[in-house]
């Protein structure tokens, strides 16, 4: 094997790490929104994200992690639960720090607090960027294929609740009240 093929095969080994390393925190993204690990999504996100998300009865846009985190916490509280499933990952490296995604997500969220019940998918894009060797996301977007919206949701009869215990008791907002469309 020549060097110019052994310093090829260490950038394709690399790729391949950062790739996976990028799923990674994706895959913890969407665990971390579900649980309300609010600390642990701090880490996933870049201080400056940008985040536009789009559904049938909501835009909400960011420009700072403080504001998402705050967004999640008065989203993902002890009268919800939901569920967001990431999968087929198309993740390109761009460079040694910045890497771009796109994701599929399907998801559930019931909120009795609100009395709503939130069901669709959507396709993610978003843009990676990695610092001190950590990747972190800088900027997500998504845009519904489908949301189904129905009023009238009560609290299901629940036999485990994690957000129950772990959520946010008090909201600061109502994320729909202050991001619904006009």
């Amino acid at each position: 094997m020549t060097d110019s093929e052994l310093a090829q095969m260490k950038r394709d080994i690399q790729i391949l790490k950062d790739t996976e390393a990028v799923k990674r925190v994706k895959h913890a993204y969407f665990r971390c929104i579900d649980m309300a690990n609010l600390e642990e999504l701090r880490e996933l996100l870049h201080p400056n994200i940008h985040a536009k998300l789009v559904g049938g009865t909501y835009s909400i846009e960011f420009n700072t992690r403080e504001d998402y985190i705050e967004m999640v916490a008065n989203s993902f509280h002890a009268e919800f639960v939901g569920q967001h499933n990431g999968h087929h990952p198309e993740i390109d490296i761009i460079s040694e720090t910045e890497a771009t995604g796109t994701w599929y997500l399907t998801d559930i969220a019931i909120d009795w607090k609100r009395g709503d019940k939130t069901t669709g998918s959507s396709i993610y894009t978003d843009k990676y960027l990695k610092t001190d060797g950590k990747w972190q996301i800088v900027d997500t977007a998504y845009m519904r294929i489908y949301e189904i919206f129905e009023l009238g949701a009560t609290r299901p009869p629940l036999v485990s609740h994690y957000l129950a215990e772990h959520g946010r008791k008090e909201l600061t907002f109502s994320v729909l009240d202050v991001y619904k469309k006009a």
